[in-house]
């Protein structure tokens, strides 16, 4: 029968063999640097393309907050014709 310090130090072991070896298999074959690609000079007509949809959201945002405004007025306003005609009708 293994006694429990031999079972823990053979467990040890076994753990950091495995631990080690992908570190020992690159310090043995190091694999070359890759070379960094060279992104190409961006072009101007993105930088315009973006600039037309940065105006585009823009229109768009003030276009749904007017939206809003006029629901919520129109709201407003049919909730005090309501309140009016509850007035009237008492």
């Amino acid at each position: 029968m293994i006694s429990r310090f031999a079972h823990f130090g053979l467990a040890s072991l076994i753990s950091v063999a495995i631990g080690l070896s992908p570190i020992v298999v690159m310090a043995a074959d190091p694999a070359p640097a890759p070379t960094p690609v060279v992104a190409p000079a961006p072009v101007a007509a993105p930088a315009a393309q973006s600039n037309k949809a940065a105006e585009k959201k823009v229109a768009q945002k003030a276009k749904k907050d007017q939206k809003k405004a006029d629901k919520k007025a129109k709201k407003k306003a049919k909730k005090k014709a309501k309140a009016a005609q509850a007035a009237t009708a008492q």
